[in-house]
C-alpha cells in the first residue's frame, strides 16, 4: 500500500509541476480556441456564453491560478526564511544579554554580601 501511494505522490506532483506553467496555459488556451468557431457560428448565447465558462476560463485558469499560487507561495517563504533569520538573530542577542545580565548580577551580589 505505501509503494502504491508512493507512486500515486509522485505521479501527482509531476502533473501538478506540469498544469502550473503558464507554458500549459497557453497550450489549453489553443487547445479551447480550436472550438472557438463553432460556438460563434452557431450563434446561441447559451454556447458562447458556455464556451466562454467552461471551455475557455475553466481550462486556462487553472493553470494560471496555479501559477500564481506558485509565485505567492515563494514570496510567503521568502518573508517566513526573513523572519526565521532575524529571529534566531534576535535570539542569540537575547542570549548574550542574558548571560551578560547573569554575570553582573552574581558580580554584585558578591560585592553586596559580607565576607564571613
Amino acid at each position: 500500500m505505501g509503494t502504491s501511494s508512493n507512486l500515486n505522490n509522485k505521479i501527482a506532483l509531476k502533473i501538478t509541476a506540469g498544469v502550473s506553467t503558464m507554458w500549459c496555459a497557453y497550450i489549453f488556451a489553443a487547445i479551447a480556441l480550436i472550438s472557438l468557431p463553432n460556438a460563434i457560428k452557431s450563434g446561441d448565447t447559451i454556447v458562447i456564453v458556455s464556451w466562454i465558462a467552461q471551455t475557455f476560463l475553466q481550462l486556462v485558469l487553472l493553470s494560471i491560478i496555479m501559477v500564481g499560487q506558485n509565485v505567492q507561495s515563494k514570496g510567503f517563504e521568502k518573508t517566513i526564511n526573513e523572519t526565521h533569520a532575524a529571529t534566531l538573530l534576535e535570539l542569540a542577542e537575547i542570549k548574550v544579554l542574558s548571560q551578560e545580565m547573569h554575570r553582573v548580577i552574581r558580580d554584585l551580589e558578591t560585592r553586596i554580601t559580607p565576607e564571613k
